[in-house]
């Protein structure tokens, strides 16, 4: 079982832990317009998909706004936003910030998205909510980079991910 922080202490995932070669499962994350949204598998476009414990927290609100600058240019790519956030809560965060060039979902249902993924945080305060993680998927389905944040509170590699998207062409 994969361990991450949440201020200091110790947070397990659980769920499928999925590796850099594994074949991304899919699986279905609800929109904000309540429509289901398939993330994962083989696709035209690259994936980047990203978890998130939830929009409303600074760091998640920053690192959202920040990928919706970055993949602004990259047509190639189809980035999905995964939070726990009620589908409404989601749509209102995007209209506030602005956010246009990827999708924002919710795993609130079944957590169906942070269970195949491994990102779903098991004990501590944030229980059941899905760590902060980055996947880049090629066209085939595959994994071909992952970042589990050590650091709940702490942002990603945006650069790493960026590079990861552009050598997956």
């Amino acid at each position: 079982m994969q361990t991450i922080t949440f201020k200091g202490t110790t947070v397990n995932l659980a769920g499928d832990e999925l590796n850099i070669g594994d074949v991304a499962p899919c699986v279905i994350a609800t929109g904000t317009d309540l429509n289901d949204v398939e993330i994962g598998g083989a696709k035209d476009n690259i994936q980047l998909i990203i978890t998130v414990p939830s929009l409303d927290t600074d760091t998640c609100a920053q690192e959202t706004r920040r990928f919706n600058q970055e993949v602004n240019d990259l047509d190639i790519c189809e980035t999905t936003v995964v939070s726990m956030d009620l589908p409404f809560a989601s749509q209102r965060f995007c209209t506030t910030e602005g956010i246009s060039n990827l999708t924002v979902t919710s795993d609130y249902i079944n957590k169906d998205v942070s269970r195949a993924f491994g990102v779903l945080m098991d004990d501590n305060k944030l229980k059941g909510l899905s760590a902060r993680a980055v996947f880049v998927i090629d066209r085939s389905g595959e994994v071909v980079y992952k970042e589990i944040v050590a650091e709940v509170t702490d942002e990603p590699n945006y650069q790493a991910a960026l590079d990861a998207i552009k050598e997956a062409r």
